[in-house]
């Protein structure tokens, strides 16, 4: 239905690996080259028509993205990815943690909300603590419940899995990490492309996503934060434009969120996830998620078929992507016989080697969705699938 709109897809190609970074509309591409083309400037400094008119661009971009998650523009700042966006946290909160504090992360996170975390309390001397999860792949709520006492400091958790698809109870988790007076942190990076956001219906004091999975380019990300969560942030780099007053003896730093944006931005790739975002808000959630579903659904119905089929987790509580392995065969040699199909998976730990670790195995072969993913692509992977495990017969 809406694959007309990615000129990727006017060559043949299967494309399910979505959720490491997914496929951009034409009009994020033109978005983009539009901007160098016709608008390009640096912003917030020139006085000329044309830094202006990059400048209300920019903003402009700024003010969608608080749109979109629902949230203050001043509370938006733009990072060059989640990844950045969870570290510019983490370091802020080297001067803030003692070594009595601890940070509760779940076994599920991806490497970028696990190891900034886990390196800070290395520093600090903070305790990093895990909790666990169910053999369906959800959350041990038990487990978390007892981890969490007045020490937990941070509570740095995802909406959505990279390796299970599974929409986490996000919103129950920081309401009882705020009776404890922690702070929570939330990545949105899968979630974001799947279901709509609310932070104000989360709860949550910060929020990160990046642009590149959600029909943007690459080199744009978000760090949402409730303005006290940001006040406590010193300056996560020093530069132009995140400076009020220099002097030779100190510096003053400007207001939020110029204080966290040091020197020039990703000013194109911001206005081109403007127009991703426009792009899914004009479709509308109800279509894409209805499509998404009806997709979905198929997908796991078809894989259910194939009796070698080992799946990470309960495959019926997933969203959106799935995460397998098939009895006997190394997962890589059933993406090279895939690849030459022109059939696109992820295959790896897929940067979570403690969910891998927690069944047992190294790697999985990963099928993730885009709003641009029909049942016909589905039979075709599933085709092509079942000629890579004849291969090794």
């Amino acid at each position: 239905m809406f694959k007309k709109d990615f000129p990727i897809f006017d060559t043949p190609l299967i494309y399910l690996d979505s959720a490491a970074s997914a496929q951009k509309p034409k009009m994020v591409v033109e978005a983009l080259s539009d901007f160098y083309l016709k608008d390009y400037s640096n912003v917030h400094r020139g006085t000329c028509e044309l830094a202006n008119r990059a400048t209300r661009m920019y903003e402009s971009a700024r003010k969608s993205v608080a749109e979109f998650i629902v949230a203050d523009e001043k509370e938006i700042v733009f990072t060059k990815g989640a990844t950045e966006a969870i570290n510019m946290v983490a370091t802020g909160y080297e001067q803030l943690l003692k070594p009595d504090d601890e940070v509760l992360v779940s076994i599920s996170e991806h490497h970028a909300n696990f190891v900034p975390w886990q390196q800070l309390c290395l520093k600090t001397g903070a305790k990093f603590c895990i909790f666990n999860m169910k053999e369906d792949g959800s959350w041990d709520l038990d487990d978390f419940k007892a981890k969490l006492n007045e020490n937990t400091k941070i509570v740095a958790v995802s909406v959505m899995s990279n390796v299970l698809g599974i929409i986490n109870p996000v919103k129950k988790l920081t309401d009882m990490a705020h009776q404890f007076g922690a702070k929570v942190l939330l990545d949105g990076a899968q979630s974001v492309a799947h279901i709509p956001t609310n932070v104000k219906d989360f709860g949550c004091d910060y929020f990160v996503f990046s642009g590149h999975k959600i029909y943007g380019p690459t080199g744009i990300g978000v760090l949402y934060g409730a303005m006290e969560a940001l006040e406590v942030l010193p300056p996560y780099q020093f530069g132009g434009d995140m400076v009020k007053d220099v002097f030779i003896d100190k510096t003053t730093f400007a207001d939020l969120p110029a204080k966290l944006e040091a020197g020039t931005p990703p000013i194109a790739e911001a206005i081109a996830l403007q127009s991703a975002l426009n792009y899914i808000q004009n479709i509308g959630w109800e279509e894409i998620q209805k499509n998404e579903k009806q997709v979905f659904d198929y997908l796991i119905q078809k894989l259910k078929n194939i009796h070698q089929i080992q799946f990470l987790g309960n495959p019926d509580i997933k969203t959106g992507l799935v995460s397998f392995n098939i009895k006997g065969i190394h997962p890589n040699d059933i993406s090279m016989i895939l690849a030459k199909q022109n059939v696109c998976v992820r295959v790896g730990h897929h940067c979570a080697m403690p969910i891998h670790q927690f069944w047992g195995v190294n790697a999985s072969i990963r099928a993730s969705l885009g709003l641009y993913n029909t049942t016909e692509d589905v039979d075709l992977f599933i085709s092509a699938l079942q000629k890579a495990i004849g291969f090794f017969k």
